[in-house]
């Protein structure tokens, strides 16, 4: 028994012991790598800037968690759009650095504006003497677009080119509600509204069609003229290669005759290229620059003068957070209104740029947000930096700015409302055998009860008409009073109806086509400041608050991309379908998404 002991004590000390080398260990490699991140970066002579088109780009993206490799999980590259564009102009204004290498093609994008606004900051930087050139073994259609601003463009030997046009089809559950007994009951106001079709038909109807079409029809146009203008080709002839692309593109050389790319070769020949631009003999290496070396570039550019705060709003708008697998960014009401009472009292800021690029959702959350906009305008100016999508409720929030600009291929507009409600009545009461009674002390007591279970709620469906109606109402009121219009001109361009900022510009819902590099300026002109510099609001969650993030945080985070991989198209529908049990009944939202890759 004392061998026992002392054998169990020894074992336990020894585990302890094992435990505080770790810790030590732990602490090490956190000094460690705290210190490298704080360490200064320099851009040597002669470095070329990388750029790795094979993540995703999104409006903004909180700092990366630098033990998620060590933890053995999964690697996906998120880039910001507001660093990438940062880091780019960065480089621009960079003397050390001559030339971008974009290098690989798979990135996805939120939107088709996304895209366009990384092209437009490279052919900036491209306008400044200094050249790019890309490379990637295949090229996904947003990235080719991205792409084609390069002085020079290359494919692998063995490489693709995904050239098709813009497209893409919509899931319509109404089939399947059908044959578990769920009925889906809509309330809207607009007949462009179509954010309840997807549960209330089989197909899409003719305004959801014409709307769709004039927008994707916008936006490629666009595409076109710039992917001609930097292929040295006619919009005319990339056009028909879309249409023919099928049949046309037999073999890679065939890229390189209908000038999409400008040589075919492997991944050793575009060394030499590079070499070649910037002078290096064979054995030289090439000084290179990653997207967190310009980042912390970036962040060291001035803080005096006055302060424009740049304020990021992205995602849907929600009353309170989501309950779901789904972990994408959202515009949480309540917090957005603090930060923005919050800005209106801070003396040292001079003026805000609201960064929009939102679908819209709660309505409800939509005015509370209006109204705090109005405060904040009171105070001092306020401009609205349409990104991706500023449409429904993200129209709603823009509208009582001074002034709103937008991307050209920006969605906006969608003036409208909608209510949707399940009817599970035929599901509960005849298929499961459930029935329902009670007692009330007023004629609708309970017609919450009979919306979702009744069979006879025809009056409980015209009170919600009558309410969805009058959130219509108002919305007209918000945008007639900040676009300074009747509400009957706001009438006959609103309806639900989407709209490209191309198309928007000449009936008034925006001001100026630019980027958010415009809106600023055009805020510091209205504060009356010359010297300025911008403050991006809410503050990022650093890698260490990443670090520290609860365990069901991650797990959600990573259930959410389990759930995407073995779902596939079917992910999103189910997702949607989770949230619509939580989102508030009154909705000023997109019916879809124009994510591209």
């Amino acid at each position: 028994m004392k061998e026992f002991f002392k054998y169990t004590l020894a074992t336990i000390c020894g585990i302890v012991i094992l435990f505080i080398i770790a810790g030590i260990m732990f602490m090490i490699s956190l000094a460690g790598m705290v210190a490298s991140g704080s360490a200064p970066v320099k851009a040597e002579k002669n470095s070329v800037f990388v750029i790795n088109l094979n993540g995703v780009v999104t409006e903004r993206a909180e700092d990366s968690d630098p033990f998620s490799g060590l933890l053995g999980e999964a690697d996906m590259s998120v880039m910001g759009l507001d660093d990438l564009v940062k880091a780019i102009r960065t480089a621009k204004d960079n003397e050390n650095i001559k030339g971008i290498y974009l290098e690989g093609g798979a990135s996805s994008f939120d939107a088709p504006a996304t895209a366009q606004q990384v092209r437009d900051a490279l052919k900036d930087f491209k306008e400044s003497g200094k050249w790019i050139i890309a490379y990637a073994d295949q090229y996904m259609q947003g990235s080719y677009y991205v792409a084609s601003v390069a002085d020079s463009l290359f494919i692998n030997q063995t490489g693709m080119i995904d050239f098709k046009g813009l497209g893409g089809k919509g899931y319509y559950l109404t089939g399947l509600y059908e044959k578990i007994g769920v009925k889906y009951q809509a309330t809207r106001v607009g007949k462009y509204k179509s954010a309840v079709e997807s549960v209330t038909r089989k197909d899409m109807s003719e305004n959801d069609r014409e709307q769709r079409e004039a927008f994707l029809q916008g936006i490629w146009q666009h595409w076109l003229a710039d992917m001609a203008e930097g292929r040295k080709v006619t919009a005319e002839q990339l056009n028909q290669l879309a249409d023919d692309s099928i049949m046309v593109f037999a073999s890679v050389d065939d890229y390189k005759t209908a000038k999409l790319v400008d040589g075919v070769m492997y991944p050793d020949g575009i060394k030499q290229v590079i070499k070649g631009k910037l002078g290096l003999a064979d054995d030289e290496t090439i000084n290179q620059l990653t997207l967190d070396d310009m980042i912390a570039l970036a962040n060291e550019e001035k803080t005096d003068g006055e302060e424009i705060a740049v304020y990021y709003a992205y995602g849907e708008i929600i009353d309170e957070p989501l309950s779901s697998f789904a972990t994408e960014h959202a515009i949480v009401g309540s917090t957005t209104v603090e930060d923005l009472n919050k800005l209106a009292a801070d003396d040292k800021v001079k003026a805000v740029v609201l960064r929009v690029n939102s679908p819209g959702g709660s309505a409800a959350a939509s005015e509370q947000i209006w109204h705090a906009l109005k405060h904040l305008k009171e105070k001092k100016p306020v401009v609205v930096s349409m990104g991706g999508y500023a449409a429904s409720g993200g129209y709603m929030i823009s509208a009582p700015a001074n002034y709103i600009v937008a991307e050209p291929t920006t969605v906006t507009g969608s003036i409208g409302i909608f209510g949707l409600i399940p009817n599970v009545s035929e599901l509960v009461s005849d298929k499961l055998g459930v029935t329902w009674d009670g007692v009330q002390t007023n004629k609708h007591g309970d017609y919450e009860t009979n919306l979702i279970f009744g069979k006879d709620n025809a009056e409980e469906l015209r009170y919600m008409q009558t309410y969805v109606d009058r959130g219509y109402d108002t919305f007209l009121g918000i945008v007639a009073e900040g676009r300074g219009l009747t509400k009957e001109q706001v009438h006959e361009i609103a309806q639900g109806r989407v709209w490209i900022a191309t198309d928007a510009l000449p009936i008034h819902l925006v001001d100026q086509l630019g980027s958010l590099d415009d809106a600023v300026k055009k805020a510091a002109e209205l504060a009356s400041v010359e010297d300025y510099h911008t403050a991006a609001y809410p503050a990022k969650a650093d890698w260490f608050e990443t670090l520290l993030a609860s365990t069901e945080e991650k797990k959600g985070s990573y259930l959410d991309e389990e759930m995407k991989e073995m779902l596939g198209e079917l992910y999103e529908p189910l997702v949607e379908a989770r949230k619509d049990r939580q989102r508030n009944r009154l909705q000023a939202r997109l019916p879809f998404s124009l994510s591209i890759k």
